[in-house]
């Protein structure tokens, strides 16, 4: 557990699964959301020393015109090849970490979120005090990343293969919503859980 004074709430779950619109709706009462995926956008950053060995190890082409970092392209590569995702998170996920890190310890909400696709894969879990999971159907996974990205099935279905299991993250999680409904429904149990973590995050002070 992240040594500090903050209450934090893990939010997890597969891509797909909804957790950035859960997000949006704890950040609408006021909590603080720390997004591991902007954090990893920050560290690649033009300039940043991870973006110039990025661009070193996979070479130029990896970049947009305006010298950003090509991150569609990237995850296409990443998640055909196993040694490229593990060259990538041996550079990154420390960066990402420090940063998570200080984020956390920053916090001035009555508690915050640590959103985060890689909670359960990652030692990121000990940085919090308690894990929600938003779950829905490897299916459902499927059809809303399309919707939403431009990625191709394949890439889609290697990414959900890469994260753990729905089982192992149902098992491991400390509070779920079933993110398989209505918006109505989301809300509700949003609120529910905002009550909750704000009468946990009291008894910890």
């Amino acid at each position: 557990m992240l040594n500090n004074r903050n209450f934090v709430v893990g939010l997890t779950g597969g891509i797909g699964s909804g957790k950035s619109t859960v997000a949006a709706m704890f950040l609408a009462y006021g909590i603080e959301v720390i997004d591991a995926d902007q954090l990893a956008r920050e560290v690649v950053n033009p300039g940043t020393d991870a973006l110039q060995q990025i661009s070193k190890h996979f070479g130029e082409a990896i970049l947009d015109p305006d010298a950003e970092l090509n991150r569609q392209k990237l995850r296409e590569i990443v998640f055909s090849d196993t040694a490229e995702k593990d060259w990538l998170e041996k550079l990154l996920h420390p960066l990402i970490a420090e940063l998570m890190k200080t984020r956390l310890e920053n916090s001035t909400s009555v508690y915050c979120i640590l959103e985060s696709p890689l909670l359960l894969e990652s030692n990121q879990h000990e940085m919090v005090n308690r894990i929600l999971l938003v779950d829905v159907s490897e299916q459902i996974q499927l059809s809303r990343t399309l919707q939403r990205d431009q990625s191709n099935a394949a890439t889609i279905k290697a990414i959900i293969a890469a994260q753990i299991s729905r089982e192992e993250r149902r098992k491991r999680a400390d509070d779920i919503i079933e993110n398989e409904t209505d918006i109505d429904a989301l809300q509700i149990r949003v609120a529910e859980l905002h009550e909750k973590y704000t009468a946990l995050a009291k008894q910890y002070e």
